[in-house]
């Protein structure tokens, strides 16, 4: 197990790692300055597909985290570079908002309901049956179905709201094609964002909340692991996995000093 201190490049989740909704988890604002002193290449990854960079940096502002644009790495780009490198024209139907047609119109795809290659289902607060329905036909005509991330429900004050999963498995019902997922726990998430900072996996450590999204998907792309307790595992959870994180901390304020 490699020592933090030895480690060129971090990926790290938002949601439950640095930010819990609007606040600023312990720790966080002074790991991101860590990076930055050290010269530690970073990006900040998140499955949510809703916001751009731009916007996701401006909440993480908000919040007290000075994060750059450019240091965010949220399932729509990883979408978005995944269908750069596949064969076939770069034309779509998008379900999804801003943050995802603008990462696909960036990666020169063209966004048509117009015999498109691919299907791509993305985070929205706006799903309309029309939508989905056009989404179902363009499938069943041979458009590949591609789905930002596989998150059933997103958190809110109010209790949970469906989420991408919970549409694309809608659609699987109807059209019997399971979809290419992109977000974790595939580590290519993982990959492309290595490729993006031109990181290698055994000099790169991931953090992560999550066991079954973050770590596993972390351990899969040949990562440094590390679970935070400031999410949605607890410490008597992680026994219940048949497989185990480099490291297990509190929160990311206990990285902090091994860097």
């Amino acid at each position: 197990m490699r020592n933090p201190s030895e480690l060129e490049c971090w990926l790290t989740d938002m949601d439950g790692v640095l930010v819990h909704e609007e606040d600023a988890l312990p720790g966080a604002a002074e790991l991101i300055e860590t990076f930055k002193a050290k010269g530690r290449r970073f990006l900040v990854l998140t499955n949510n597909s809703l916001f751009t960079p731009r916007d996701l940096s401006a909440r993480l502002e908000r919040s007290g985290l000075c994060v750059p644009e450019e240091n965010i790495w949220p399932s729509a780009l990883a979408t978005a570079d995944f269908l750069a490198n596949q064969h076939g024209d770069k034309t779509a139907f998008v379900v999804g908002e801003m943050g995802l047609t603008t990462a696909l119109h960036e990666a020169g795809f063209v966004v048509t309901d117009v015999d498109p290659d691919f299907v791509v289902i993305g985070e929205t607060r706006t799903y309309s049956f029309d939508s989905i329905t056009k989404a179902i036909r363009l499938i069943e005509k041979g458009a590949r179905f591609i789905v930002t991330n596989p998150d059933a429900t997103g958190p809110t004050k109010d209790g949970p709201l469906p989420a991408t999963g919970a549409i694309a498995a809608m659609i699987t019902t109807a059209t019997n094609r399971q979809p290419y997922i992109v977000g974790k726990p595939n580590p290519v998430m993982f990959r492309y964002a290595l490729n993006r900072i031109g990181a290698h996996s055994e000099v790169t450590g991931m953090i992560g909340d999550t066991m079954d999204t973050d770590i596993v998907a972390g351990m899969e792309a040949g990562l440094h692991t590390i679970l935070v307790l400031t999410g949605s595992t607890k410490a008597e959870d992680v026994d219940v996995y048949p497989y185990r994180p480099s490291r297990v901390l509190n929160s990311v304020a206990e990285l902090i000093p091994l860097l």
